[in-house]
């Protein structure tokens, strides 16, 4: 892992050392908490830097044998480091074993491997370096050349935090709440009755009728455009469509309000009109919104009802995309509503299908308007990345996209941009090495800046 990682050729570089590596960070998808932001967090150690809540790495430790309470359970910290680092020589060929020793060197400075031996010389000199004042979140957040985080928030957040880091002068990260309405739109979970009176307390407004609960969400959209708001998200795990009118899901919404149970025709109803009400509502204010697809949630049910969703339990699912997608899209053409939009699968069986799908529906001026977004959570690794990338420049163009996000809760992630850079060169690389793309230094270190960063800082305007 010295500097030329992964770069397999003199073109790839000169690429990334003098035009990707330097450029600045827009991490317009990610799940961090804005108020230790804003509370400047110092981690106590780094077992709570980097295990707290990563997902990744509990799934590698169970998978290496590990027993429970040194992942989630009542084992010291330093004990749960202790079975991270006998995990971490077991995940060669797996990401983490990159990205764990990336965040050692770049963050702390640490050169050797992590393993049971290294692990606890390497846990004295990480918190010794944690315990600094230039080692706090802000700091950390500093270190990675950040220019704007966007944070993943549930419209009845009050963004309490975001409010006040609007008003700090003293960091200049930007740091903006995104929009997912998931519990707004899962009519069948039970939290949905709760969630609408919660909407409904949040918004002063009362919600008796799908039209009130449709105004509700806009003055959420509105609330968090003001904080400087330009994405929304939406997890999609079944991709649905069906016509209907406002009357119809009227009388589904008050079905579910008086806490019936609505058939799966009657969910997709409502799924499909409240989705094209918000689309309009995003396109008018110029957001972005972005489509998460095909995800098989909290597959383990006994492990579920013992730690809670987002613990590792996850999959990639396989259902259908194409026909619901497209009919969704092509819907809020019909009325001039497709906001830019941005659309993302679990399933790297959908890459072509996702790739293809977004050339229907370009335009408006806009350069990129609908992309396929970068390889996410099971594919946001090596051959992942590649196969995403290979997919939208064999079939759309590859020098308009938006490039890479962490989609992740530790402040450590930012090295998966120079993970993602770094691929991004050598692909271009290997194309000129074969005699497909000539060796055009101006034209290729302007696709790949625009890939770093400058597409992105042009497709959100934040």
């Amino acid at each position: 892992m010295g500097e030329n990682f992964l770069l397999t050729n003199d073109v790839a570089e000169t690429l990334y050392h003098e035009y990707a590596k330097n450029m600045p960070i827009l991490d317009y998808h990610c799940h961090l908490s804005p108020q230790e932001i804003y509370e400047n967090k110092k981690f106590k150690n780094i077992t709570e830097a980097w295990l707290y809540g990563d997902h990744y790495k509990w799934r590698a430790m169970r998978a290496n044998g590990i027993e429970e309470k040194y992942i989630t359970g009542s084992a010291s910290d330093y004990d749960k480091f202790m079975a991270w680092a006998k995990t971490v020589p077991m995940t060669v060929g797996n990401p983490l074993y990159n990205w764990t020793h990336l965040e050692l060197r770049r963050y702390f400075g640490v050169e050797e491997i992590l393993n049971e031996e290294t692990a606890p010389s390497i846990w004295e000199t990480v918190n010794e370096l944690l315990s600094r004042e230039e080692f706090t979140v802000r700091e950390l957040i500093n270190k990675s050349n950040v220019e704007v985080i966007c944070t993943t928030d549930d419209p009845v957040d009050e963004l309490e935090y975001h409010q006040k880091l609007r008003e700090d002068n003293g960091f200049k990260v930007k740091v903006l709440p995104s929009f997912r309405p998931d519990k707004g739109l899962e009519i069948n979970r039970d939290s949905f009755v709760t969630w609408v009176e919660r909407l409904s307390i949040v918004t002063g407004n009362s919600i008796n009728s799908y039209d009130e609960f449709v105004s509700s969400l806009e003055s959420r959209i509105d609330f968090f455009h003001e904080l400087g708001g330009r994405v929304s998200d939406h997890a999609i795990d079944v991709m649905m469509y069906a016509h209907a009118t406002n009357n119809e899901v009227d009388e589904i919404f008050k079905k579910a309000l008086n806490g019936e149970k609505v058939s799966l025709e009657e969910e997709k109803q409502f799924k499909t009109l409240t989705l094209i009400h918000l689309g309009k509502k995003y396109a008018s204010l110029g957001w972005a919104m972005q489509f998460h697809i095909n995800a098989h949630r909290n597959n383990n049910s006994r492990m579920l009802a013992e730690l809670g969703p987002d613990t590792g339990y996850d999959s990639m699912n396989d259902d259908l995309i194409a026909k619901p997608l497209v009919q969704l899209l092509d819907a809020l053409d019909r009325e001039q509503g497709l906001p830019k939009t941005i659309l993302y699968s679990l399933n790297p069986r959908d890459n072509h299908v996702l790739a293809s799908i977004i050339g229907s529906f370009q335009g408006d001026g806009i350069r990129g308007k609908i992309q396929f977004g970068t390889a996410w959570w099971f594919n946001d690794q090596k051959e992942g990345m590649l196969e995403q990338m290979k997919a939208l420049a064999s079939i759309g163009l590859f020098s308009q996209f938006i490039g890479m996000l962490t989609d992740s809760r530790s402040f450590l992630s930012y090295t998966r941009h120079e993970y993602f850079r770094r691929l991004v060169c050598n692909l271009i690389g290997e194309w000129v090495i074969n005699g497909e793309v000539p060796y055009d230094i101006e034209l290729l270190s302007g696709i790949v800046k625009g890939i770093s960063y400058e597409n992105a800082n042009e497709y959100f305007q934040f």
